[in-house]
Order: structure tokens, then C-alpha cells, then sequence
């Protein structure tokens, strides 16, 4: 899904060598239904595709992304449709989890109650504060549940793109995750840390965390999520560390990186290179919509039974 093109601008996406389905709402029901809880992880490109998702079970294009059920006259009218997803003017009003539809607007969910449930929580800086990892850690249950989680993390822009600094993010949420919740790597594979002097002890500790990560072989689907292209609009200022050629090469990186750690790893710059922008960093309502159906597409394609 990651390679692929369109022929011209706000074309319609064209995966390359990829059968990429677009599900019906039904279906994306049942796929997501298939997993205890959806965590994505990130930034605000991650919130609109909770937005988008949402979008698609509610079958509202106009307002699916966002708390309308308390929108004011002028909040109907500033986020209806694309603006959705404009951060200066909607982002308080976006969607973070399908439990605020359940318990404030369930008639316009089209899932069968207390099926799915998606949640983003908004990380973004390195080093992570304590709180959002206590957050992160409440969304674990310390037993094994009955149906899997999964894992969708986004990361970058907030950190200017630097490689190293997505990496300790990301292995800092996996490491946390698989300490509150160890069920999650069932691999009853343990790495020694060997007996060093003090001060080379963070360094082993590091490492033998990084083995351990490696070899990980409970059901645990993980996703990484690089971000999309730039647009004409992006500032001048962020045209080196964040322009097209920076963010081509960060996604390249990521993904060679995350692989190594048992993560999967969707690209969207090719498919966001021609679709509009708003501010040219965030795509609008279709670019985001095709994002989301990558996830569906993803989830599809996990073996949940082997859970």
C-alpha cells in the first residue's frame, strides 16, 4: 500500500502490487471487532485517522470525524466535511475514541454495541512525559484479555524528523507496553544483561531491552505510521529538515528501523504527494480517509485466532 501513485493532482490512490480493498462499513464493523482495543499512538496526523475511522462506522462524511452532538451554530459550520480535519479550528473538536460516540451520540454508530473500541492517545515529544505513559499504561490490562490488541504508532514532525529520536520514542512505548502488560510478548525468551561496570550499565540494559524487543513472538500487531508528503504551503522555514526529500528519506529509515523490531510500517508519502493539503502538512477528508482504509487493510490481514 505503501508504493503506488496517482495520475495527477487529487487523483484517484493507486496502490502498487497491492489488492487494497475499500470495505464497506459493515465490514470494517466486523474487522475491527476482531481486537479487545485499536491504541493508536502519535501525533495529530494519527488523531485524523481515529477521525477518519470514525467517519467511515458513522457513515458521515459531513461531521463523522468530530463531536457534533455539542456543536455550536458555528462549529457546525467551520468543521463540516474537509474542515474536519483543520487543526487550527477543529482540532478540539476531533473525535479520540469511539467510546465518546457510545456514550454521547450511539445511534450514530454503525457497530453493534460494546464491539470495537479505538483510541488514540496523543504523544509526541521525546523524551515522553510521565503522565502520558501512565495513560498508556491504563489502557493495559496486567492478564491477557479475551480478544488482541493492536498497535498503530505515528511519529516525527514534532521531533523535526530526527531518526534517532522516533526510534527511542517508539522503543520507549514498546518496552513500557510489554512491562505493564507482558502478555503481550509471550516468548518465554529471556536476554541476559551482562555484568558491566556501572557506567556501562544503561548501555547494556539498552541493548539486551533491544533483543528482547527482536525476538518477540506472542500475537502482538504492530503498525508504524510515517507521515505524508508536503505541500506548496508548508513554511519555507521547515523546507530543509521537514520537506519532501527530508520526509522521503525519514520514511525510507523508519522503515528499514521498525522492521527490525517485529513493526510493521506503512509509507504515505506516494500517496499523499498529490492530494491537498490545508496547511501543507495535514491532508483533508480524502487523503485521510485512505490513510485509515491502509489501517482497515492492515487489520485485515492480521490472523486475530492465533490470539
Amino acid at each position: 500500500m505503501s508504493s503506488g501513485g496517482r495520475i495527477g493532482h487529487d487523483a484517484p490512490y493507486m496502490p502498487r502490487g497491492c489488492d487494497m480493498r475499500w470495505f464497506s462499513t459493515e465490514e470494517i464493523c466486523d474487522i475491527l471487532g476482531r481486537f479487545e482495543k485499536v491504541i493508536i499512538l502519535g501525533d495529530s496526523m494519527m488523531r485524523h485517522v481515529v477521525g477518519s475511522i470514525n467517519v467511515l462506522i458513522r457513515k458521515d462524511l459531513g461531521y463523522g470525524a468530530v463531536t457534533d452532538w455539542n456543536f455550536s451554530p458555528e462549529e457546525r459550520q467551520d468543521c463540516f466535511c474537509n474542515y474536519q480535519f483543520n487543526v487550527k479550528a477543529c482540532s478540539v473538536q476531533g473525535i479520540f475514541k469511539t467510546a465518546d460516540v457510545v456514550k454521547n451520540d450511539p445511534e450514530s454508530l454503525a457497530c453493534p454495541a460494546n464491539t470495537i473500541d479505538v483510541i488514540i492517545e496523543m504523544m509526541i515529544r521525546f523524551p515522553i512525559p510521565s503522565d502520558e505513559l501512565d495513560r498508556l499504561r491504563a489502557l493495559l490490562p496486567p492478564k491477557k484479555p479475551d480478544r488482541p490488541y493492536a498497535f498503530i504508532f505515528g511519529h516525527g514532525l514534532w521531533n523535526d524528523l530526527d531518526l534517532q529520536a522516533t526510534l527511542d520514542w517508539l522503543d520507549q512505548l514498546l518496552d513500557v507496553s510489554k512491562e505493564h502488560a507482558p502478555w503481550l510478548a509471550s516468548s518465554g525468551i529471556k536476554s541476559s544483561t551482562p555484568v558491566t561496570r556501572p557506567k556501562d550499565r544503561a548501555a547494556a540494559v539498552a541493548a539486551a531491552a533491544k533483543r528482547e524487543r527482536k525476538h518477540d513472538s506472542g500475537f502482538w500487531p504492530r503498525l508504524f505510521l510515517t507521515p505524508n508528503a508536503a505541500g506548496k504551503e508548508k513554511p519555507d522555514e521547515w523546507i530543509v529538515s521537514q520537506g519532501n526529500k527530508a520526509l522521503m528519506v525519514f520514511e525510507e529509515a523508519v522503515g528499514m528501523e521498525v522492521r527490525r523490531r517485529g513493526v510493521e510500517h506503512i509509507g504515505t508519502w506516494n500517496m499523499s504527494i498529490q492530494s491537498n493539503k490545508f496547511d501543507g502538512v495535514h491532508v483533508d477528508l480524502k487523503g485521510n480517509l485512505i490513510k485509515a482504509m491502509m489501517v482497515i487493510n492492515w487489520l485485515n490481514m492480521l490472523e486475530a485466532e492465533k490470539f
